[in-house]
């Protein structure tokens, strides 16, 4: 009598003699699960249908060094698809800090301007000044989302699409960062 996990070892010994019917087998047999380990780790459905291909490709590439005595398949397989979600977290963590540079740029950009009177130049330099301090008061996500709102231009939609975040986040996030600016901001003046 064969048990779920002696099928699934079948499938990973014929997928690692590249039996391409074998991987088609054990992704209807898996994907449905794998796909909500995925999907809890990275939130977001699309990242998570990309994770998932890429580990079954990782599981093609990989299933020649599968051994029965360290682990389940599917346990195996379960960390495979952790270990993709981790990097795709990573990856968006590394697109956000870029992103965020490009702000400081643009923000820096901003700021520098030409023929500008001593007395606009050193009201500006205060202003930006107390921006500066109430912005760093923010949350990291606060801030990032309330700079590329203004600075971008971007609307709620956009802001949430761009940075794979649910629309009713970003416009917390934007509302709560906003009003706590405001009261930062009314200190200075």
């Amino acid at each position: 009598m064969s048990t779920p996990d002696s099928e699934l070892m079948n499938l990973l010994d014929r997928i690692a003699a590249e039996d391409a019917d074998a991987l088609k087998n054990l992704y209807e047999r898996t994907s449905s699960c794998l796909f909500g380990l995925a999907l809890r780790v990275v939130r977001n459905r699309d990242a998570a249908e990309d994770v998932l291909q890429e580990s079954y490709l990782t599981i093609w590439r990989s299933a020649g060094s599968y051994r029965a005595s360290l682990s389940p398949p599917l346990a195996w397989m379960g960390l495979i698809v952790r270990s993709r979600a981790l990097d795709a977290l990573r990856k968006r963590s590394s697109d956000r800090a870029d992103l965020m540079s490009d702000w400081d740029e643009t923000f820096a950009e901003t700021m520098a301007g030409d023929g500008v009177s001593p007395m606009d130049a050193t009201a500006a330099s205060e202003q930006a000044f107390a921006l500066h301090q109430c912005l760093t008061r923010l949350e990291t996500r606060q801030r990032e989302v309330v700079s590329l709102a203004y600075l971008r231009d971007l609307s709620h939609g956009e802001l949430a699409e761009q940075l794979r975040l649910p629309l009713g986040t970003v416009k917390t996030w934007i509302r709560r960062g906003l009003e706590q600016l405001r009261v930062c901001m009314a200190r200075y003046a």
